[in-house]
C-alpha cells in the first residue's frame, strides 16, 4: 500500500527510497498549493475543497448551493473524477462555469492539476470576477486528505448510508478538515447510523471541526451551510 495516499498499489523500490519519493511528492504538491493559494488570494477568491466517499452527495450539495447562492455571488467549480464529464455537466446545467478534471486513474486531485484547471475556468469566465471556487475532489476518504490544493477550507462529507464508523476509520480526513457535513439524514431511519456518535468521534479527532447535519432532499441544515459560506465571504 502506498504510504503517501493509501492507494492499494506497490512500489517496487526499497522502503527507504519509498519514503524519499513520497516526501518529495508531497513537498512538490505543497509548494504548488502555496502558489495556488497566493493566486486565489490575489484575485479575492474563496476556495472550498469538498472530499468524501463516492456517493456521499458532493455534487447534489453543490447543485443546492448554486441554486441558493448564484444570484448573489459568482460561483465556479472544478470537478474531479477518474473519468467522464458527468458531474461537470450537472453543474453547468445549473448555470455556472465548471471544468472537469479527469485523473485517468489517480485517486485524488493534486495542486498542479488545480492550477491548470483554474486557468481553463478563467477562460470560461471571460474576465468576470469569481467570488467562490468549489473543488469537488475524487470520491475517496483516504488520498485527498493528504494533498493540499491551495484551498481556504476543506469540507468532508459523511453520509448516513456509509455508517457512523467513518470518522474513526478515516481519521486523516477528519483531522485535516475544518467542516464536516453529515449528509442524507432523511435516510437515518433506514440505517444503523448514530448521528451523535459520529459527532463525538469526529470531535475527539478534531475538537475544532464544525459539524453540520444536512439533507439535500429535505433541506435540513442547508441554511446553516449557506450561512457558513456567506460568513466566510464577508470575513465574519
Amino acid at each position: 500500500m502506498c504510504d503517501t495516499c493509501g492507494c492499494d498499489h506497490d512500489h517496487e523500490i526499497k522502503d527507504s527510497k519509498t519514503i524519499d519519493v513520497n516526501q518529495s511528492l508531497l513537498k512538490s504538491n505543497d509548494e504548488a498549493a502555496a502558489s495556488n493559494r497566493k493566486h486565489f488570494n490575489e484575485k479575492g477568491i474563496y476556495v472550498v475543497n469538498l472530499i468524501s466517499s463516492p456517493g456521499s452527495g458532493k455534487t447534489t450539495l453543490l447543485e443546492k448551493t448554486i441554486e441558493a447562492l448564484k444570484d448573489s455571488i459568482s460561483i465556479g467549480v472544478l470537478e474531479g473524477d477518474i473519468e467522464t464529464e458527468l458531474d461537470a455537466e450537472r453543474i453547468r446545467a445549473k448555470g455556472v462555469p465548471a471544468v472537469q478534471l479527469t485523473t485517468g486513474g489517480a485517486c485524488h486531485l493534486e495542486s498542479a492539476l488545480i492550477h491548470k484547471g483554474f486557468h481553463k475556468l478563467e477562460h470560461q469566465l471571460d474576465g468576470k470576477k469569481l467570488d467562490i471556487l468549489f473543488i469537488e475532489n475524487v470520491g475517496n476518504l483516504v488520498c485527498p486528505s493528504f494533498f493540499d490544493l491551495g484551498e481556504h477550507i476543506r469540507v468532508v462529507l459523511i453520509s448516513v448510508p456509509e455508517g457512523h464508523d467513518k470518522p474513526i476509520k478515516y481519521p486523516k480526513a477528519i483531522k485535516t478538515s475544518q467542516v464536516m457535513l453529515i449528509t442524507k439524514t432523511d435516510l437515518v431511519e433506514h440505517f444503523d447510523f448514530d448521528i451523535e456518535k459520529t459527532k463525538k468521534d469526529a470531535l475527539a479527532l478534531n475538537p475544532s471541526i464544525k459539524i453540520l447535519v444536512t439533507s439535500a432532499k429535505t433541506g435540513e441544515g442547508l441554511d446553516k451551510w449557506f450561512e457558513l459560506l456567506n460568513d466566510a465571504l464577508t470575513g465574519k
